[in-house]
């Protein structure tokens, strides 16, 4: 049996007690990619031993503190490594041809897990307004090196199944990072990431799907819900339809939801779609979701936020609330008749008014913004739901104010045309009497 190859115990008790310790190096492992590895991935164990003088080094590799080697190379490569692969390595090292040895190495622990799912989150919220920032961070959760990351749309086949498109525009680094400083309604989507390392390359599964939604100022289509709310009960019918000033057909009712992913109601087995109009005969609680207007081009506007409950639900309006206009707010119970509770109504968490059919803000402002939500002390509490509320501007004022003039004054001088021909005919008639009168006088005059 050669030197290198001497039972694992029986070098341990040779470094413990041979005179020239001090003066043998010490071996050292590493591991690529990382300690923590993947099944599937390429992996490789390397023995590094600093020997002045000495040119060849032959190894040993060990495992979990077996006396039997494995290999006897320096890089030692696992093609494709399993779960069974997970241990403690160690290796030692004797001179080829010489006498000199190494002292073993410390123990390093290699991890394989089973095939990583990135997460994918975003910051600092998925609701935004249009020229709002956004980034989207994808991480390989206890894993954080050498990894290379790509982002994906989530987009729909004619079939209703989902494939991803890599975006043109994502960069692919270590950063794990993708960033729009300036959101856009287009932006509006689907989205997951995935990351690789390694040679030969060894990628992950796609992430969790993440969805971004963008509101604009100005939609040019209208989600407009029956029964108008953005809260329904189960098991009822509900109607969804995209109207523009132009009444065209072009629009498609979408969804995303947890449980369903992303689906057009005109393939689906939810809905029905007939013309812009989508009809859901009997709601699920799997239905609560985000549902939007999309355009024959790709283009999605007029988002809501949909959920059906099976309890207590509150009645809240679907669309923004314009500063100064009134907002009522109602709990209803679908087993109760009428199906309007007393109950309690809180905004952001805090109670703000108590045991009352409805709350009814008068005079909306932007302060009134928030999620809101009733509870009955026996019939329980609804979901929340965010109330926006849309800022009247300066310049819309003076725009009106403007206008409110300039009509002022086009009343103004359409009333002064409307009288002069009876001025015009009164200056005739008196200007005709005077003439009657100075001739008459000069009559007389000249008769005297």
């Amino acid at each position: 049996m050669g030197l290198c190859q001497l039972p694992l115990v029986l070098l341990l008790i040779l470094n413990i007690h041979s005179g020239q310790t001090e003066e043998r190096p010490k071996a050292k492992v590493s591991i690529k990619p990382d300690q923590h590895v993947f099944r599937g991935e390429t992996v490789t164990l390397r023995c590094d031993i600093d020997g002045e003088g000495v040119t060849s080094w032959k190894y040993s590799w060990y495992k979990d503190g077996s006396d039997s080697v494995f290999s006897e190379l320096q890089e030692h490569t696992f093609s494709s490594v399993t779960e069974s692969d997970t241990g403690k390595y160690s290796c030692y090292g004797a001179e080829r041809g010489g006498s000199r040895t190494s002292n073993i190495s410390d123990e390093v622990t290699m991890t394989v897990s089973d095939r990583p799912r990135p997460v994918l989150s975003v910051s600092p919220q998925k609701w935004l307004t249009e020229g709002d920032p956004v980034t989207l961070i994808c991480e390989v959760k206890d894993s954080s090196t050498d990894w290379t990351f790509s982002w994906f749309t989530v987009s729909l086949s004619s079939e209703n199944s989902h494939h991803y498109e890599l975006l043109s525009d994502s960069s692919r680094g270590a950063g794990g990072n993708y960033t729009v400083s300036s959101v856009d309604q287009i932006h509006t989507g689907v989205y997951v990431c995935s990351a690789e390392r390694g040679k030969p390359v060894y990628k992950t599964t796609y992430s969790n799907k993440q969805p971004l939604w963008v509101t604009g100022v100005s939609p040019p289509v209208s989600l407009i819900i029956s029964p108008n709310r953005t809260q329904h009960f189960t098991l009822i019918s509900l109607s969804l339809s995209c109207e523009d000033q132009s009444n065209s057909d072009r629009w498609t009712v979408r969804r995303y939801t947890d449980k369903w992913g992303l689906e057009d109601c005109l393939l689906s087995r939810w809905g029905s779609q007939k013309g812009s109009t989508c009809k859901i005969m009997s709601t699920d609680p799997s239905y609560t979701g985000v549902y939007w207007c999309q355009s024959e081009s790709g283009d999605s506007y007029n988002l809501v936020n949909i959920s059906v409950h099976i309890g207590v639900i509150l009645e809240s309006p679907v669309h923004p609330v314009t500063e100064g206009d009134s907002l009522t707010l109602r709990c209803l119970y679908p087993y109760a008749s009428p199906p309007i509770l007393r109950a309690d109504f809180y905004k952001d968490g805090s109670l703000i008014q108590n045991q009352t059919p409805e709350m009814i803000i008068s005079n909306v402002s932007k302060s009134n913004e928030g999620f809101y939500y009733c509870k009955h002390p026996e019939r329980g509490e609804s979901p929340k739901s965010w109330i926006s509320v849309t800022e009247v501007s300066n310049e819309s004022c003076c725009i009106f104010s403007h206008s409110e003039s300039h009509m002022s004054v086009l009343h103004t001088l359409s009333s002064i045309l409307a009288v002069c021909p009876y001025l015009i005919v009164t200056v005739v008639l008196i200007f005709k009497c005077c003439r009657m009168r100075v001739t008459s006088v000069e009559e007389e005059e000249t008769v005297v």
